[in-house]
């Protein structure tokens, strides 16, 4: 036999302490008289019984409940005793925090409930008041503590869920970060080259220029040659580096420009391109500096990189036309004059430009034009404000918890008046049910029933201690037995009252409760001697006169 692991004898060590604690009451229940006396065989299956749902809690939380709740229903047909009553619970704890399911738990319950109802019905003395102990011990027992393992259960589940979704959302924050940080550097990047390719490509124009210019030398020319050629490679190799920076749904760079859109048209026409400015109407122009006006700006001076790189010597025609909700620009090219120095593929500018554009809510368009290229861009005057996206509500975790939060009160409540429904009924057959010790004394052996009746209470005891009463009853009577007083929750001393088939009393005895009945006896003998006398006085006081 492999010796115990310290883990598995802490766990060991507890299962005796929950044994020993559930124990207790089971063991000094009988000796306080809060139940009626059990044989010693009894109690020792009651505590082994104990035993077998504490190692039963762990692994399976509802056989250890099944287990108690039949010793509960063994002990009291309506399931509640002092003895058992705080295992029963507390196993009901268990089993709502430590099983998934339900559906056990309320058969379970249902079980229990229909178990007792049987014995009640076949065995109980007064099975109304009984039914509604059974009622209330089921729910106020049994359901709400299992109801409280499940919210305790939720609420842990609840906030592991929250400690997850919280480092969830850190890493989330962490990995947004850097995706931020990227972008701004493909951002970085892109402004690069938009910038540098515009100016490149103004270069190139210029060397085009010197290179056909009259009267220039012939290494001169060749070197203007190679100018050209070197500044249209450098734009085809910077557009290729930045292309691979950037993102397919990255828009283009709003960094604001230095110039107006007539003062880019220009450098544009010094640098050799063949351009031609139309200026706007009367309608309002885009306010400077604004997002209109850059995205504008962007839009014309990539359409007239574009033109310079794959449409040498083509006259190119930039118009801008106000409205009063929004601006439109229109850059149009007719066909190359002259082939293209470079065979490079077309970048990501005007991808990047249309993304941009139309994130603001505006619209672009750039395609073939007759034999040349068009590209329009409408941009409002004011940005379209887009809805955030609304956030995940925690609907999931404040529904667990309020569904949780119903099912305890439902369960409470009903308990509790259930509960009280029961207490009251319990205390009003118990206090009906009350022989006074004087009036007990009076009555005497060979007395009818009729004569005796207006002393009698309303009600018998509910569940009489036939067991402890000091002699069996007479052969064929009938037997009642009353309390000799009206306390509560107490073991007290019962009268017993049996009667003959002509309805005269035969015999009368006290069963004394439990922890005293030799006192009790005696108590009541004197008093039924004192009784006798005053009877004997007043006797002879009315054979004087």
């Amino acid at each position: 036999m492999a010796p115990l692991r310290p883990a598995g004898l802490a766990r060991l060590g507890r299962g005796v302490l929950l044994w020993g604690a559930l124990a207790l009451p089971a063991v000094t229940a009988d000796r306080a008289g809060m139940n009626e006396p059990r044989p010693l065989w009894q109690q020792l299956a009651g505590l082994g019984m104990l035993a077998v749902a504490v190692a039963l809690s762990r692994r399976q939380p509802f056989g250890a409940f099944a287990v108690t709740a039949g010793l509960s229903l063994a002990a009291a047909p309506a399931l509640f005793s002092v003895s058992y009553g705080p295992a029963l619970g507390l196993f009901a704890l268990l089993l709502g925090l430590r099983e998934q399911r339900a559906r056990p738990a309320v058969a379970g319950f249902v079980a229990v409930g229909a178990l007792g109802t049987a014995r009640i019905a076949l065995t109980g003395v007064d099975p109304p008041p009984e039914w509604l102990v059974l009622t209330g011990s089921l729910l106020f027992g049994c359901v709400l503590p299992w109801l409280g393992g499940r919210y305790w259960r939720q609420s842990r589940a609840l906030a592991e869920a929250g400690w997850l979704r919280a480092a969830r959302l850190e890493d989330e924050q962490r990995h947004a970060e850097e995706r931020a940080r990227l972008r701004e550097r493909a951002r970085i990047a892109q402004d690069m080259h938009d910038s540098l390719g515009h100016e490149l490509s103004l270069l190139a124009l210029r060397a085009a220029a010197l290179q056909v210019a009259p009267g220039l030398a012939a290494d001169h020319r060749s070197a203007a040659a190679g100018l050209r050629v070197a500044a249209a490679d450098a734009t085809d190799h910077l557009r290729r580096i930045i292309g691979v920076l950037r993102e397919d749904d990255e828009p283009a760079p709003l960094t604001p420009a230095n110039e107006s859109l007539a003062e880019l048209v220009a450098r544009a026409a010094e640098s050799g391109l063949p351009v031609r400015w139309e200026p706007p109407d009367a309608a309002p122009a885009p306010e400077p500096g604004g997002i209109a006006d850059r995205l504008l700006h962007g839009v014309v001076r990539e359409a007239l990189t574009n033109a310079a790189r794959h449409a040498p010597g083509a006259p190119v025609v930039v118009a801008v036309t106000g409205q009063a909700r929004g601006a439109t620009v229109t850059v149009t090219n007719g066909p190359p004059t002259r082939e293209a120095p470079s065979a490079a593929s077309g970048g990501s500018g005007l991808l990047g430009l249309r993304a941009a554009v139309t994130s603001v809510g505006g619209d672009f368009r750039a395609g073939p034009h007759g034999a040349g290229f068009r590209v329009r861009a409408y941009v409002p005057a004011q940005q379209v404000a887009v809805p955030p996206a609304p956030s995940t509500p925690a609907a999931p975790f404040a529904h667990a918890r309020r569904r949780v939060a119903l099912g305890l009160g439902a369960a409470a409540g009903a308990g509790v008046v259930v509960v009280g429904a029961a207490f009251g009924w319990y205390a009003y057959t118990e206090t009906h049910s009350v022989l006074t010790p004087s009036a007990y004394a009076k009555l005497r052996a060979g007395t009818p029933l009729d004569d005796i009746a207006p002393v009698l209470p309303d009600r018998e005891a509910h569940d009489p201690p036939t067991e402890r009463a000091p002699t069996p009853p007479p052969a064929g009577a009938d037997c009642r037995y009353y309390r000799a007083s009206g306390e509560l929750l107490v073991s007290t001393d019962h009268f017993r009252l049996c009667f003959d088939e002509r309805d005269r009393l035969l015999t009368k005895d006290v069963v004394p409760g439990v922890g005293r009945p030799a006192e009790s006896r005696e108590d009541h003998e004197d008093h039924e001697e004192r009784a006798g006398d005053a009877r004997h006085d007043r006797h002879g006081e009315g054979s004087t006169r």
